[in-house]
């Protein structure tokens, strides 16, 4: 399948894309033209299928570790398996890394407590919320595919750009 030119380069084009995909990733709903929403679409429809194949592939690791008072203590932990971690690894790098906004009325620590553990809030946020999401409907449904929905909206004033919201469902 050909992709749309968007009347600029090639860098300029998918830097674009890469940001557009991002905002949808993150607030689920954005408003651009009607050519960049097919193109947004076909970008984040191959980026959520590749989260949701691989989202349940962990491994459990026991690790020895030193306590305070010098005793041995076994921690159990639950690292990605090799294809969460490939996956995890494309997303980064077809995604920016959006971070997680301070709440109006939330203090400094109250938001260092609750970013803490997150580096990449994007990217958790497809593989803990996205990923079963559309891993359960898919399993009701038996098929992939169509999580975005593009809602046309008409010409922009001004420059008489066919306009859409596209959002996921």
């Amino acid at each position: 399948m050909d992709q749309r030119k968007l009347g600029k380069p090639t860098d300029q084009r998918m830097a674009m894309l890469k940001n557009e995909v991002s905002d949808l990733l993150w607030y689920g709903k954005i408003e651009i033209t009607f050519d960049r929403a097919k193109e947004v679409s076909r970008l984040a429809e191959k980026l959520l299928t590749l989260a949701i194949n691989t989202y349940q592939d962990t491994v459990e690791v026991t690790k020895e570790k030193v306590n305070l008072k010098n005793e041995k203590v076994s921690v159990k932990f639950v690292n990605d398996g090799p294809k969460k971690l490939a996956a995890r690894r494309r997303l980064m790098a077809e995604l920016y890394d959006i971070q997680e906004k301070k709440g109006e009325k939330e203090s400094k620590s109250k938001y260092a407590a609750r970013t803490k553990d997150i580096n990449h809030p994007l990217i958790e946020k497809i593989f803990n919320e996205y990923a079963p999401k559309y891993k359960e409907r898919n399993d009701k449904q038996t098929q992939g595919g169509g999580y975005t929905r593009i809602l046309r909206l008409g010409q922009r004033r001004g420059d008489a750009a066919e306009m859409a919201i596209i959002e996921l469902l």
